[in-house]
């Protein structure tokens, strides 16, 4: 009985994909999934990799612009690493740039350009972590496969009306998740339920009278759908200071520095700078008359609030600190830059 229960309820709520499924680029949707057209493994593995903590607004254009710059895992494995990091930069999480170069080279290198096809496979390569790995076997490869991100625990949490707070209730959250999902369209029930997270069964306000999990949804029936899930409570996120140095030669060429592999923003171009910290040292990368601009960058990474005063000076020709980048003004792109070493750009080009 239960299992007919849950057939049930899966099947209600693919009826509801194959009539609602958003249209996203990297999306096979459910009628051209079932006239045989499958998903390119490449354009799942890179959406679901942009996707983590980012919305799909946020997604699209960086989505349609690497694939139309890479179009393939092994464009995209030959490119060069500033090429890469430069169209991510805005994206954030840039770990995550730095391991889709290393999962796509592996990709290329040892797997003759072809994903494998199995959650334990696509588990051991760079970047790739239990969520990716079975949302890529389920998606690309209909594999009945549990994917768990924010959206289905949200749905798991009010369907069957559990209480315990996030974290801890993951492993309960993923049981509930794991007895629907079905072995016919385990790709499409996973891009459902996901759908029905994003649309229907939202944070705030969710749209109880038109899901089609509205009646065995044990929430709704305990008024309780808006208070799940229940989440333990964030610490306060701490607050740290920099000065970051801009300076400019009468060329236009600007000075930059290449951000270590590891640690935040990894690999990104960005402007020389201090330590981060509660007492950051001001010390420029050359001695001039360095002059602090009005104002200040504030930025908010997952751990900590970060505040920077920028200063700026002329930059001497023929002066190239040791391990800086001196860049022409025609090489140089705003766009390539994180978000934060941006905000400083705009704050000094409109000082």
């Amino acid at each position: 009985m239960r299992d007919a229960i849950q057939s049930d309820l899966s099947t209600d709520l693919l009826d509801w994909y194959d009539r609602n499924a958003r249209v996203m680029p990297w999306r096979v949707g459910p009628g051209d999934r079932a006239a045989g057209v499958m998903p390119d493994p490449y354009r799942v593995w890179l959406s679901e990799v942009m996707l983590q903590q980012t919305t799909v607004a946020a997604v699209r254009d960086y989505f349609t612009r690497f694939t139309t710059r890479w179009s393939t895992v092994q464009a995209l494995a030959a490119a060069p690493d500033d090429q890469v990091m430069g169209e991510w930069a805005g994206l954030g999480y840039y770990a995550r740039a730095r391991n889709l170069l290393k999962c796509a080279r592996v990709v290329a290198d040892d797997y003759g350009g072809a994903f494998p096809d199995t959650y334990d496979a696509l588990l051991k390569l760079p970047g790739i972590g239990p969520y990716t790995a079975a949302a890529i076997a389920a998606i690309a490869f209909d594999r009945p496969e549990t994917v768990l991100d924010g959206n289905v625990e949200r749905v798991m949490a009010r369907l069957h009306d559990i209480h315990e707070p996030l974290p801890g209730s993951k492993p309960v959250l993923k049981n509930k998740a794991a007895a629907l999902t079905p072995n016919t369209r385990p790709g499409d029930y996973a891009q459902a339920v996901m759908d029905l997270g994003a649309t229907i069964c939202t944070p705030k306000s969710p749209a109880c009278g038109i899901c089609p999990l509205r009646d065995p949804c044990q929430a709704r029936a305990a008024g309780t759908q808006t208070d799940l899930p229940r989440k333990t409570p964030k610490k306060p996120k701490p607050t740290r200071y920099g000065h970051v140095y801009i300076a400019q030669r009468e060329d236009g060429a600007l000075l930059l520095e290449r951000r270590p592999d590891k640690g935040l923003l990894g690999g990104m171009l960005g402007w020389p700078g201090s330590d981060w910290s509660d007492t950051p040292v001001n010390t420029p990368p050359f001695s001039a008359d360095w002059q602090e601009l009005a104002g200040e960058v504030r930025h908010t990474f997952t751990h900590f609030h970060l505040i920077l005063r920028i200063w700026t000076a002329p930059l001497p020709a023929g002066l190239h600190p040791h391990r800086l980048i001196v860049l022409d003004k025609h090489a140089f792109r705003p766009s390539d830059l994180p978000t934060v070493m941006r905000k400083a750009h705009d704050l000094w080009r409109n000082r």
